[in-house]
């Protein structure tokens, strides 16, 4: 009866170490099954968490390429790029949760359509500049012919005024210089000896010019005797850098027509030998002519 007991203890205590054995089993093999679970859910997180950074990188490569261009939008790309940096920094710093890791994949998700946005933005305005620049081209081609042209018509124009300046000069024709005897009654005889000459008289012809100005023209006479003196007032008068002495001055009041000037140079003891007498208007001359006295 006692061995009958005995027994019956010990298959109870067996059967409750196989129960044990069995939970322990059990429960072992959900621990197991939940590192797994839990392993396999953190390195997921952290290759989305890779994923979401890498994205986040291209955005920046994106925006730094695009500001290098210096844009008008240099200004708002780098506010965009900024926000970029500013999430990668605390997404680096962040616990790499399931909830915080969707957060920023969400602000991920607004960059990225801000920056599509910006980009076809940047490349209308690069476009346009291109259009700009072509018509800036077409525009200083058109300058440079016009300069080119206003250049020949400025040189035209130059050799134009000059040739009218040209046209406008009066010429001075039939220089000639004769010496008179005056006699007491007032009549002048021509002679060719210095030692009874007492004038000299110079006459000249101004020839018909109907493009020149017409008013009052001034001419300098000058005389100069075989010893070299200037005969008359021997006055002197300055042009620019050209200084003129001058026997006499003559006035004349041209009307576009040919005029004949005959003046008169008194004097006494005329030197023998040549003499020469040039006109000047103003300080350029005009005509000269030559003749002596015996």
């Amino acid at each position: 009866m006692e061995n009958q007991n005995s027994n019956s203890k010990l298959k109870g205590i067996i059967g409750l170490l196989a129960v044990l054995l069995v939970i322990s089993l059990i429960y072992i093999f959900k621990l197991t099954s939940d590192a797994k679970t839990l392993q396999t859910t953190v390195t997921t997180t952290k290759s989305e968490k890779e994923a979401v950074l890498k994205d986040l990188a291209d955005l920046k490569t994106t925006y730094d390429a695009a500001i290098a261009e210096n844009t008008s939008m240099s200004d708002e790309l780098i506010a965009e790029r900024d926000k970029v940096v500013k999430l990668m920094d605390d997404l680096k710093k962040s616990k790499g949760d399931n909830a915080s890791l969707q957060k920023y994949k969400t602000q991920y998700k607004a960059l990225e359509g801000k920056m599509k946005d910006l980009m076809v933005q940047v490349d209308n305005l690069k476009k346009e500049n291109q259009t700009l620049t072509t018509n800036l081209d077409s525009t200083k081609v058109v300058l440079e012919d016009s300069k080119k042209y206003n250049q020949v018509l400025v040189g035209q124009n130059e050799e134009l005024a000059k040739t009218v300046e040209k046209g406008q000069k009066l010429t001075v024709t039939n220089l000639k210089t004769a010496a008179y005897k005056q006699r007491s009654s007032g009549k002048q005889i021509e002679t060719d000896k210095a030692s009874r000459a007492d004038l000299l008289q110079v006459s000249f012809t101004i020839a018909e010019n109907k493009i020149a100005k017409s008013g009052d023209k001034t001419y300098y006479v000058q005389v100069i005797d075989a010893k070299n003196n200037v005969l008359g007032d021997k006055e002197t008068i300055s042009f620019g850098d050209t200084s003129l002495t001058y026997s006499f001055t003559t006035t004349v009041k041209y009307e576009n027509k040919t005029v004949d000037v005959k003046e008169q140079l008194p004097g006494k003891d005329f030197a023998k030998g040549t003499y020469f007498v040039n006109v000047f208007d103003k300080g350029e001359l005009v005509s000269k002519s030559s003749f002596s006295l015996r």
